[in-house]
C-alpha cells in the first residue's frame, strides 16, 4: 500500500482504498467508544445507591458498570489492532491484504455488538426511570 495516509486518489487501488476507509471508520469507532466511557460514567454516578433503591433495581448500576468494563476492554482492543495496522504498509500480495481486511471485519462485528448491546442497556435504563426524577427547585405553578 506504501503509506497509511487517509486521503483517497484517482490513483489508488481497490485495496488501498479499502485499507484507508478502514483506517477512517476504526479512528470512528475509538472516538465514539471515548464518548461511551464518558456517558457510562455519567449514567454510573446518577446511579448512586439512592437512585438504585427507588427504582427497585439493585441491578442497574452493576449493568453499567459491566458494560463499562466492556468498553474498555473493547477500547483497549481497538488500540492494539490499530498499532497493528501500520504494517499494512509491509504487505506484498493479495493474502496479506486480506488477512488485514478480514480482521478489520472482525472487528466491526464486535463494535457494533457492543454497540447494539450498549443501546439497548441504556433504553432499559431510561424507560425503567422514565417518570421517576424530580426536578430539584422547579418552579412553582401559580
Amino acid at each position: 500500500m506504501g503509506t497509511l495516509q487517509k486521503e483517497i486518489y484517482n490513483h489508488d487501488s481497490d485495496v488501498d482504498v479499502t485499507h484507508k476507509i478502514n483506517t477512517i471508520e476504526l479512528e470512528n469507532w475509538v472516538n465514539h467508544l471515548k464518548y461511551i466511557k464518558k456517558e457510562l460514567n455519567n449514567l454510573i454516578g446518577l446511579c448512586d445507591e439512592d437512585l438504585s433503591h427507588r427504582l427497585d433495581d439493585e441491578n442497574v448500576l452493576q449493568k453499567f458498570n459491566k458494560k463499562e468494563v466492556e468498553n474498555e476492554n473493547l477500547l483497549q482492543a481497538l488500540h492494539k489492532y490499530m498499532s497493528s495496522r501500520r504494517d499494512i504498509i509491509e504487505c506484498e500480495d493479495t493474502q496479506c491484504d486480506m488477512a488485514y481486511i478480514a480482521e478489520h471485519e472482525s472487528y466491526r462485528k464486535s463494535y457494533l455488538y457492543h454497540l447494539d448491546k450498549y443501546r439497548r442497556l441504556k433504553d432499559e435504563f431510561f424507560k425503567t426511570v422514565q417518570g421517576k426524577f424530580t426536578l430539584l427547585n422547579a418552579p412553582s405553578q401559580a
